[in-house]
């Protein structure tokens, strides 16, 4: 009998009593691409440009989906991580092609989630330092002392503060005809209104997810009688993200995008100004803090996971949160030195957090073309031919994500210009 046939005689057992404990993967991955630099990116985008690139959030809902459920298929079906995989298949100098995009992303994520926390902070009068050095403390004693589902549950109990934009946005009162207005005037020819375009799709297909969640399903001991389920747990998350992106930016449309259009933000304090004219200042200084604190945090999280997680497979170390700090040193100290790092770097003060944040959405996009082109041929390659991509899917697939890579990198090449 093959393991892929064990795998579907366990899937007959399963009960549906079981279901919530395979949840997870999908919604932290998915919180965490809603993190701080993507919501300033989605802020921006409704400052500078009202309700036109709303549309864009909607586009990309199952395009995200699309991404990462081949992700789900890759690590149940194979039992690797992605850059094993990679490594497995097109050798170690390819699998270090692939971890290089992935250490690149996760840099410039670390330094924009942290760079958030700070911002966060100042609003309250609290020293970057402070706040860094706390963040800091706290993220390595959540690894360093928990299993992969406590650190599961926390991630997600503090990513769920991300919902409360989804509430601010109505109580914005956005006017439905400028909306509807907004997707049939789309300034195709403007090159800031590209760029951000581009920074929108870097700010939701990240390298870093796909390498986060292959890992996270067999950290969590899942397996290829898990799927089904996984796939529900996908398209969740890529619903809730991509709705949370949708409401912080029409918040901002909605007020600064009216009462000063065209006008870039420029720091956290702008854009919590936005949600005051409807709450208060207080209570929208609050929101916006709980909001933006979740999703830099379950973010932070995530980065530094995934960097352990992505070197360990090319490098064979042990590499699970499942292991003892002694029995895996180089996995937890990846994590902490990481997130040391880039605390000391955003402690500096020498980063701006808004055009950090745009900016590393919009690499991102410039590196799609590798991580996409990776995960497409992984998936027609490599998988048992009952879970392969194949026909008419396949040429869908392969559509979708070409256009995806190619007009990231075409609006953030000629959106620099």
């Amino acid at each position: 009998m093959t393991a892929a046939t064990r795998a579907m005689n366990s899937a007959r057992t399963i009960k549906p009593i079981y279901w919530l404990s395979v949840l997870g993967p999908g919604l932290v991955v998915m919180l965490a691409d809603t993190d701080a630099g993507s919501l300033i990116t989605s802020a921006q985008s409704g400052a500078v440009w009202g309700y036109k690139l709303l549309a864009l959030q909607f586009i990309l809902m199952p395009i995200l989906y699309i991404a990462q459920e081949l992700t789900v298929r890759l690590g149940l079906v194979t039992g690797m991580g992605h850059g094993e995989l990679i490594k497995h298949h097109f050798g170690k100098w390819w699998a270090w092609l692939s971890v290089s995009t992935l250490v690149v992303s996760c840099v410039g994520a670390i330094l924009s989630e942290l760079s958030g926390l700070a911002g966060v902070g100042s609003l309250f009068h609290i020293p970057a330092w402070e706040t860094i050095s706390l963040t800091v403390i706290f993220l390595m004693m959540v690894a360093w002392t928990g299993s992969y589902r406590s650190v599961e549950r926390i991630a997600i109990l503090i990513g769920l503060f991300e919902l409360v934009f989804i509430w601010v946005a109505w109580e914005a009162r956005p006017i439905k005809s400028e909306m509807l207005s907004a997707f049939t005037h789309i300034p195709w020819n403007n090159s800031s209104y590209l760029y951000l375009a581009a920074g929108n799709i870097g700010a939701v297909i990240m390298p870093w997810m796909i390498f986060y969640q292959q890992s996270a399903v067999l950290d969590k001991g899942l397996n290829v009688s898990h799927l089904r389920l996984a796939r529900w747990d996908t398209a969740i998350g890529a619903i809730v993200t991509q709705l949370i992106m949708a409401a912080l930016l029409i918040v901002t449309a909605a007020t600064i995008g009216k009462t000063n259009p065209h006008a870039p933000l420029d720091t956290v304090q702008q854009i919590s100004d936005a949600i005051t004219p409807s709450l208060g200042m207080t209570a929208g200084r609050v929101l916006f803090a709980l909001g933006i604190t979740g999703a830099a945090l379950v973010a932070s999280i995530v980065v530094s996971l995934t960097a352990a997680w992505g070197l360990g497979e090319v490098m064979n170390f042990r590499r699970s949160l499942q292991d003892r700090p002694k029995e895996a040193p180089w996995f937890y100290g990846i994590y902490s030195i990481v997130l040391i790092l880039g605390g000391v770097l955003v402690a500096s003060g020498i980063v701006n957090l808004v055009n950090l944040s745009v900016g590393v959405e919009v690499m991102n996009a410039l590196l799609l073309p590798i991580v996409l082109g990776f995960l497409y041929l992984l998936a027609l390659r490599t998988l048992p031919e009952s879970y392969r991509l194949k026909k008419w899917y396949a040429i869908v697939v392969g559509i979708i994500l070409s256009i995806t890579a190619l007009f990231g990198v075409f609006g953030g090449i000629w959106g620099s210009l």
